[in-house]
């Protein structure tokens, strides 16, 4: 797959721009003697901020999704992936969806002492909990502040079931502790990979480790006995929807029991973002794929209709479907992702809490 090259594309990035947040009045731009302005897109370093949140559970109503509960222990993400449907969520802290979202990252140092407080709380009763619905848990600052370590040594210890999504290979170091919670059925692991085009997920997902690397990752872990689903997600239509049966047969080869995918959706300032990075990296078929998408989601490049969202219809829609179906049927016969074991939970007596 050619790319065009473009010498003002910033490299290890995905988003191209800063887009305007939406909450604010005013943006900093740099003004120069020619009275021009023009907006501050220098790609600097990632720079950490930290937030005390009280609370560190969120919970979403949508049917479209399958667990409710959810923590995000970072938000913002060093990855970079372009399509990436929380960077909306930056606007919040009162940042840009674009390079603030992957150069500006939030830290919540406290989310083991809140999880362990939410175990504790007076007739909690356990639902399978998602590391991360938002960002990637095990982005690169993970490394060093092993929140998210923390926290599974927490579900271990109270014997809570758990669900992680990631792109990055560094859950293998965690490791020993997944693989304790396997012996108890309350772990799945998700690891998504959106192409194995190596040339693509360089620009896609800059900061990400390989498909190779996520290949390798689903075999380590199906060999210590800890599922595994692979998520070929987001599927773009015209630019990676013809992987699908690659992508499910190379993880099945590697162990996975499991498939699922969800179609890009461009929400908020994802159009401005992804529209950006596609006339850069693709200019010769830009307007091709964003009509593929408008097709998938009524016409509009957004979607925030349940039930269509994350799938999308019509045409091309229904043959992405037949094509995910008949590769999943085809490479995973058989195989599924055992059932959570709810009986196990095993909270402080008197439901009292602990520091670390």
């Amino acid at each position: 797959m050619a790319f065009e090259a473009n010498q003002d594309f910033f490299k290890g990035r995905g988003a191209q721009v800063n887009t305007h947040n939406k909450y604010l009045k005013n943006q900093y731009v740099a003004q120069h003697i020619e009275a021009l302005d023009e907006p501050l897109l220098q790609n600097g370093k990632t720079r950490f901020f930290e937030e005390t949140p009280r609370n560190i559970v969120s919970k979403s109503k949508s049917p479209d999704i399958a667990h409710t509960d959810s923590i995000n222990p970072y938000q913002g993400c060093e990855h970079g992936c372009v399509y990436c449907y929380a960077r909306n969520s930056h606007e919040y802290y009162g940042f840009s969806a674009g390079l603030d979202f992957e150069r500006k990252i939030i830290v919540k140092r406290n989310a083991p002492e809140l999880l362990e407080a939410y175990f504790n709380k007076r007739k909690y009763k356990p639902e399978p909990i998602v590391l991360s619905g938002n960002t990637d848990c095990y982005q690169p600052v993970e490394r060093e502040l092993e929140l998210t370590r923390k926290m599974l040594k927490l579900f271990l210890q109270y014997r809570h079931p758990v669900s992680i999504i990631t792109k990055n290979n560094l859950v293998l170091r965690d490791i020993d502790i997944l693989t304790e919670l396997a012996k108890m059925n309350l772990v799945h692991v998700n690891i998504s990979i959106t192409t194995l085009d190596e040339q693509l997920r360089q620009k896609l997902e800059p900061r990400t480790v390989t498909s190779i690397g996520r290949l390798t990752t689903i075999q380590k872990l199906s060999e210590k006995g800890i599922p595994v689903r692979v998520m070929t997600a987001p599927i773009i239509p015209g630019l990676n929807s013809n992987e699908i049966p690659d992508i499910i047969k190379a993880a099945a080869n590697r162990g996975a029991v499991d498939s699922g995918f969800t179609m890009v959706r461009l929400n908020g300032s994802i159009a401005e973002l992804f529209t950006d990075w596609l006339q850069k990296t693709f200019p010769d078929r830009a307007e091709k794929v964003l009509n593929q998408i408008r097709e998938c989601h009524d016409g509009q490049l957004n979607d925030s209709e349940f039930g269509r969202r994350m799938v999308g219809d019509g045409q091309i829609a229904e043959s992405i479907h037949q094509l995910y179906y008949i590769a999943h049927k085809r490479f995973l016969a058989g195989r599924e992702m055992p059932a959570y074991n709810l009986s196990l939970f095993t909270p402080k007596t008197g439901r009292q809490t602990t520091l670390f």
